[in-house]
């Protein structure tokens, strides 16, 4: 449910800029001219860690669970569909490839683990991903960067922006097949650390993964999932939702509720 605290947090960012805090204002504003509820379905801020994936070594920063989350639950009730396994007892690894990439471990439809996308694991066609610490705190005293523009560097100048200049996958594929190695091998790296980051998230899982599932819009790009798959099919099936449905999975999450199939959850409760 849409509640005055979610509003307040959205209104002064407290989980970050983006456009995805204009939903529930939209949604209120709406449901009080209609005098309805509003609800927002899977937001980025959405908690279901566990509690070791907190940690992130400095008791200062605590790791966040910030991620794709509208997408990454929706593939995986897809997934669970697909392959007949009740969604309640099934154990994904699913990957949002866009602008941002999360890698999440999703267990029993809880998303206990993610990197995130904002700030870690793999580069994206925008944005850094992780980087070497040492050389990351020099570049942020070197002089050459404000607060500012260190964070417009990592969020949205870094990954193959950086690298090759454009964020458009399609366009970095027409260079590779036009003979650009350099782009072919900083591409490449990009599958490379996706993979990396699949086989490191398997480990919270035990290694008892369903499958692998591969969705967003850089799911389209053959060349980057087939990259990917070869590199971690070892450890489970992997499935290719391209794309994301994002108005029909917020439609069918309000569903859900209104049918009486889940609970709508509070704001700021902690599960």
């Amino acid at each position: 449910m849409v509640n005055d605290a979610m509003l307040t947090d959205a209104r002064n960012n407290v989980q970050g800029e983006h456009a995805a805090n204009l939903g529930c204002a939209l949604a209120y504003e709406l449901a009080r001219q209609f005098d309805c509820p509003a609800y927002v379905v899977d937001p980025v801020s959405v908690y279901e860690f566990e509690p070791l994936a907190k940690y992130s070594g400095l008791p200062q920063i605590e790791r966040r669970s910030l991620s794709h989350a509208l997408n990454i639950h929706a593939a995986a009730r897809r997934a669970s569909a697909e392959l007949e396994i009740d969604f309640e007892e099934s154990r994904f690894i699913v990957c949002h490839l866009g602008s941002g990439i999360s890698v999440a471990p999703v267990k029993g439809g809880r998303i206990v683990d993610v990197n995130d996308a904002s700030s870690d694991g793999p580069f994206a066609p925008e944005r850094s991903g992780g980087l070497p610490l040492q050389q990351f705190i020099s570049l942020c005293f070197s002089g050459t960067y404000s607060e500012t523009e260190v964070r417009d560097l990592v969020r949205a100048r870094g990954g193959l922006l950086a690298y090759l200049g454009t964020n458009d996958v399609q366009e970095v594929e027409r260079r590779i097949e036009h003979g650009d190695a350099y782009a072919g091998e900083v591409y490449e790296a990009m599958a490379y650390q996706i993979a990396k980051e699949i086989g490191a998230m398997a480990t919270v899982l035990h290694g008892n993964v369903d499958a692998i599932v591969l969705t967003g819009g850089a799911a389209h790009s053959t060349m980057l999932t087939e990259w990917i798959e070869e590199r971690v099919r070892f450890i489970a099936p992997v499935l290719l939702y391209p794309g994301e449905d994002e108005m029909t999975a917020l439609a069918l999450g309000a569903l859900r509720v209104l049918r009486g199939e889940e609970k709508a959850k509070t704001y700021g409760d902690v599960l």
